[in-house]
């Protein structure tokens, strides 16, 4: 998944139903690593591609971690 995806805008949290935002890896620079929902501070993971986005898949993350993943949503 890039961050031009069509998928984006119609993909949402599965608990608040709001906006999702694309995570990128430092490295390789670009590729996708997991959907994020800062308002609940859940993250979801891509695998082979495919969001996970069952209740279930999401895991909560810290607030460290959550200042780490805003300076890596993509715009």
């Amino acid at each position: 998944m890039n961050p031009e995806d069509p998928l984006l805008k119609i993909l949402a949290c599965p608990l608040d139903k709001g906006p999702l935002h694309l995570v990128v890896q430092r490295e390789p620079p670009g590729s996708a690593e997991a959907l994020y929902n800062p308002r609940l501070h859940r993250r979801y993971p891509i695998v082979d591609g495919i969001p996970q986005l069952l209740p279930s898949s999401g895991e909560q993350v810290t607030e460290e971690e959550h200042e780490e993943l805003i300076t890596r949503m993509s715009p």
